[in-house]
């Protein structure tokens, strides 16, 4: 039987919870968590970025169809970086029928970062993954599987198709995933929107090369006794569990229940209603871990009274030198904490998705409202686009960060638009890959910090206000944690 961990590492953002954090966590016996969003788009930056250490290519030439391993690097691989003035290639993106190469790489990304995550020790690594973001989870999934993912954990949505995903890609059997679709008639589930993926068809052989695969334990992430309830009922195969994510966690939140009210600041107010049924969860029957406050000192037995198996922390992990926060970004975010000036605040708007997200105040970020105002807006990654179908059964693709006219024109309102920032360029550029757009501008970054941002002060060994001596290591954190 499987050990279950005491903390659970966060799989924060893009590039953030990479595959260094993940390692470093898993060798220290818990579980570390790398994250699947737009990954595809990170590795082909570190490619592109010459792979100086080789890791990048080292894990393709593990990953079993040899033939798209070498399309991949023959597309974004620079011997020692890119020319002056050289932009990344395009990177294709995603629609209900994705090209083959799309689900090529987004399958080969997700093993890259979970092989390197894994290498070298018998620790467990699992795959995050936002139910939001539909598109590209069943290639994100079957790449990890081919790596040998351990546990998968999906918050955004209620996932009540992904356990079942999970049993028939361990078979390599062909797939759909049924997809939200605004707009979209209700029939029979036979007839609803959905996207597919038959790993023979992507990776011709590869069963047969293979064997089954290894099924990993699913966990869903949730706010609420009364949808873990429902995910357990619904689910088409085994919930293993679940983390229960309070709305002081960071990144996206579940919006309070009842009428959003906000507070003077605008910030979304959180009531009792928003207060999580500890009772509740222990008579469902499964482990569950808490996240959101718990990167403290003392948290986790505290956790553990209650009946928790134990907690998932992020803030206190994406803050730490492994992560994959640009160095500079980080470190000015350590110095605010330093100096007893961390500051963030939960906008109901910044993100396309409509649900509140975490945002920590930073200049030069795009939680500056002169530089959110100075972006041109376009939609060209499309992570967090909508999918909506007219009257005709016309299916559009529409994200609230896009021109405004082109939003407009799909159905969508004005006033939806406003202070919707781009966060998937931001996120990605927060983790090094800054894109330069046609039109010569470069991507600003966004950084999303939990409440207990601040807390990340027990974890600093330097006296000093500036400087290295503020840094340090998930092996601090869990030091900490498990003190």
């Amino acid at each position: 039987m499987i050990n279950l961990p005491s903390i659970i590492q966060g799989g924060m953002g893009v590039g953030v919870s990479n595959w260094q954090l993940a390692a470093a966590v898993a060798r220290r016996g818990q579980l570390g968590v790398v994250s699947g969003t737009a990954i595809s788009h990170v590795v082909a930056n570190r490619l592109f970025e010459g792979d100086p250490a080789g890791h990048i290519r080292s894990a393709l030439a593990e990953f079993p169809f040899q033939e798209s391993a070498r399309r991949m690097i023959s597309r974004w691989f620079r011997e020692g970086g890119p020319q002056p003035g050289e932009q990344l290639p395009s990177h294709p993106i995603y629609s209900i029928t994705p090209p083959r190469f799309l689900d090529q790489i987004t399958a080969m990304s997700n093993f890259v970062e979970v092989h390197l995550a894994r290498r070298g020790h018998s620790g467990q690594v699992g795959l995050n993954l936002l139910e939001k973001i539909q598109l590209p989870t069943l290639a994100s999934l079957y790449g990890a599987m081919l790596a040998g993912v351990d546990w998968v954990l999906m918050g955004a949505g209620i996932p009540t198709q992904v356990a079942g995903l999970l049993d028939k890609l361990s078979r390599h059997e062909a797939v759909s995933y049924r997809l939200d679709v605004k707009g979209a008639k209700p029939g029979p589930r036979e007839e609803a929107i959905s996207i597919s993926f038959d790993p023979e068809r992507i990776f011709p052989g590869i069963a047969a090369r293979l064997g089954p695969l290894k099924r990993p334990r699913f966990v869903p992430i949730v706010s609420s006794v009364v949808l873990a309830s429902a995910l357990i009922k619904r689910s088409e195969g085994e919930v293993d569990g679940f983390v229960v994510e309070l709305p002081v966690a960071g990144g996206h939140n579940a919006p309070p229940r009842g009428k959003m009210t906000l507070s003077e600041d605008g910030e979304p107010i959180y009531g009792p209603k928003d207060e999580v049924e500890l009772d509740g969860m222990r008579a469902l029957g499964k482990p569950f871990w808490l996240a959101g406050g718990y990167g403290r000192a003392g948290a986790l037995t505290a956790a553990q009274t209650t009946g928790a198996t134990g907690i998932q922390v992020g803030t206190a992990f994406a803050l730490c030198h492994e992560s994959g926060i640009r160095k500079e970004l980080r470190m000015e975010l350590l110095e605010r904490v330093a100096r007893g000036e961390a500051d963030m605040k939960t906008s109901p708007v910044a993100s396309p998705t409509g649900f509140p997200f975490k945002v920590a105040q930073l200049a030069g970020t795009m939680s500056d409202e002169a530089v959110y105002e100075a972006r041109p807006r376009l939609c060209d990654v499309g992570m967090l686009r909508t999918l909506v179908q007219d009257d005709d059964g016309n299916v559009a693709y529409r994200c609230a960060a896009e021109p405004v006219e082109d939003y407009v024109a799909k159905g969508g309102r004005t006033e939806d638009t406003e202070g919707r920032r781009c966060l998937c360029n931001n996120l990605l550029s927060t983790a090094g890959v800054v894109k330069v757009q046609k039109n010569g501008y470069v991507e600003a970054p966004i950084v999303t910090i939990g409440d207990d941002f601040p807390l990340v002060r027990q974890f600093q060994t330097g006296e000093q206000q500036t400087g290295e001596q503020l840094s340090y290591s998930a092996g601090d954190v869990l030091r900490v944690l498990l003190a």
